[in-house]
């Protein structure tokens, strides 16, 4: 599919890294360095604005690497831009570790997978279908 995209990073558009690869990494675009301390979360532009089509949303996620190595993750993973949505597409950072990070002007910094969604219509109703689930939730099958 295609979607139309403005770059007003001085970075490459994202891509796909691998032929199977489902995201695509976003890049910090940034003026200079910004420091998250522990716990600390900021807003990190990239400088990327894109038009998605109806019936479809890019779904910022964070990158497994800086998670695992650094405890750096996007706050409201997956975070959602809809399709009528034409600002700058930001990534919401928090930094979980006990250190420091700096992140550096074209950092990879999250992914961005695209996906089909629906709308859903509410059918109010007295009862829901029986099913062999039920209501049982939060660890219910055990470990």
């Amino acid at each position: 599919m295609e979607v139309k995209i403005i770059n007003r990073s001085h970075h490459p558009l994202p891509q796909y890294e691998t032929s199977q690869s489902a995201g695509m990494d976003l890049r910090a675009n940034l003026d200079a360095p910004v420091t998250l301390q522990p716990m600390e979360r900021r807003l990190v532009p990239t400088g990327l604005f894109i038009a998605l089509s109806k019936g479809y949303e890019a779904q910022v996620r964070p990158r497994s690497g800086l998670a695992i190595k650094h405890g750096i993750t996007v706050l409201n993973a997956p975070g959602t831009i809809d399709a009528d949505y034409r600002g700058e597409v930001c990534v919401i950072l928090v930094n979980l570790s006990q250190s420091p990070f700096t992140i550096n002007d074209g950092e990879r910094i999250a992914q961005m997978v695209v996906a089909r969604h629906e709308q859903a219509q509410w059918q109010p109703v007295d009862e829901l279908d029986a099913t062999e689930r039920g209501a049982g939730g939060f660890g219910h099958t055990g470990l």
